[in-house]
């Protein structure tokens, strides 16, 4: 089995999507548990013409990944965080959010997307910093929401 991190960025387009290098940026923090539904998520947003940094998919074997991470971050338009009980214990996903949040003036947008956490219990962790919890929030259920807002703001034609 390859090792994910020796994967090289996806080339190709979804069909009918025109990202271009003027098109935003999102970048998608999650555990590596998740890498699956990261994966479809990047693809969505993708449809929508943003461009994504997808860890397993944006950073090859030789790059210095704090180096492509930090540099993806300042790059950002916004911030996805596909938050599970995996991702609230794994640090990587802590620093992604903090560099979004401390190292950039002003602080990137972030969209908080919730799987296996209700809203409420997600407000009621106490390590999950105050202005994470004032993020747009949803559950990973209503994704399509986010999906058609972004694809709004890009000007992309979605499908039904």
């Amino acid at each position: 089995m390859k090792d994910q991190k020796r994967r090289k960025p996806r080339p190709a387009k979804p069909a009918g999507t025109e990202v271009g290098e003027a098109a935003p940026l999102v970048f998608i923090s999650h555990s590596g548990e998740d890498t699956w539904v990261a994966r479809q998520i990047a693809a969505g947003i993708e449809r929508c013409g943003a461009r994504t940094f997808l860890d397993v998919s944006c950073i090859q074997f030789a790059d210095d990944p704090d180096q492509r991470i930090a540099e993806a971050v300042a790059e950002a338009a916004e911030l996805v965080v596909l938050l599970t009980p995996w991702a609230i214990e794994r640090p990587w996903v802590w620093v992604e959010i903090s560099l979004a949040h401390y190292h950039r003036k002003p602080p990137c947008p972030m969209i908080v997307l919730l799987h296996g956490l209700s809203r409420s219990d997600f407000l009621a962790i106490e390590k999950v910093p105050a202005f994470l919890k004032q993020e747009d929030i949803i559950p990973l259920n209503r994704i399509d929401d986010y999906f058609a807002d972004l694809a709004r703001r890009t000007g992309a034609k979605r499908d039904a």
